[in-house]
């Protein structure tokens, strides 16, 4: 656990496994506490993996003023940079597969493999769900999974959940809103996988298929479960972890 400095904020960083460097980028709201530590993950069993609180939230701090998609993917590099990494693989689920896109097409020699897990690439390719327009429990629940069922079992989960720390989430909410990497996907060069939940309300199949289809050789592969299809359908960790191996 350490804490790094970067232009307008100061990020929290957690660091587990041993391996291959690997960053390892959560989503919308969310911070290491909330289960997506490296510790956590079981990416860790096989990779050096390092994960931090996004600006703004969890233990992270952020200076005023709005954040763009670039911001996030700076904050990535700076994290790699600290450590001495000149190159490294990337996992990024949902808004951290956003931050993972803009962060491949800035510098794509720097990224040796990629998993984008439920994420979308914005522009013509589809964009997620406008969470910046703060649905209701009912209705997140009802786009984190399509299933009726299941989503009513989630129901109780989203109703008595805290709220994402503020402003930094508000701020988060926009860079999402804005971006957009589609018309720079073929500028990506890792050997990529896209992973997509069947079921997924937030970012629906179809986005996934659109990335892959830009990013030259990336791989598609869709899972029995919504937006947390990595805990839903046991495959879905273990392709994770051996596509990143190489296997």
């Amino acid at each position: 656990m350490t804490t790094l400095v970067v232009p307008g904020a100061e990020l929290y960083l957690e660091r587990a496994g041993d391996g291959p460097p690997l960053l390892s980028i959560s989503g919308s709201g969310s911070a290491l506490s909330d289960g997506m530590g490296p510790a956590a993950l079981p990416l860790s069993r096989a990779f050096d993996v390092v994960g931090w609180d996004h600006r703004g939230l969890g233990r992270s701090t952020s200076e005023d003023g709005p954040l763009t998609m670039a911001d996030f993917a700076s904050d990535a590099l700076a994290v790699a940079d600290s450590l001495g990494w000149q190159a490294f693989s990337v996992f990024g689920v949902s808004f951290g597969g956003m931050v993972a896109q803009e962060l491949a097409v800035t510098a794509p020699q720097r990224v040796r493999r990629l998993v984008l897990a439920c994420t979308s690439p914005g522009g013509a390719g589809g964009s997620s769900y406008p969470l910046h327009e703060r649905p209701a429990p009912e209705a997140m629940a009802g786009i984190v999974d399509t299933r009726p069922e299941v989503a009513a079992s989630l129901l109780s989960l989203f109703a008595g959940r805290p709220d994402p720390k503020e402003p930094g989430y508000s701020r988060q909410l926009e860079a999402r809103r804005t971006h957009d990497v589609w018309d720079r996907l073929p500028l990506v060069t890792a050997p990529t996988l896209v992973q997509a939940g069947r079921f997924d309300g937030i970012a629906p199949p179809a986005n996934s298929a659109a990335i892959a289809s830009r990013i030259p050789g990336a791989e598609l592969r869709e899972y029995d479960g919504g937006h947390a299809f990595l805990f839903q359908d046991q495959a879905a960790w273990a392709d994770a972890v051996a596509f990143l191996q190489g296997s």
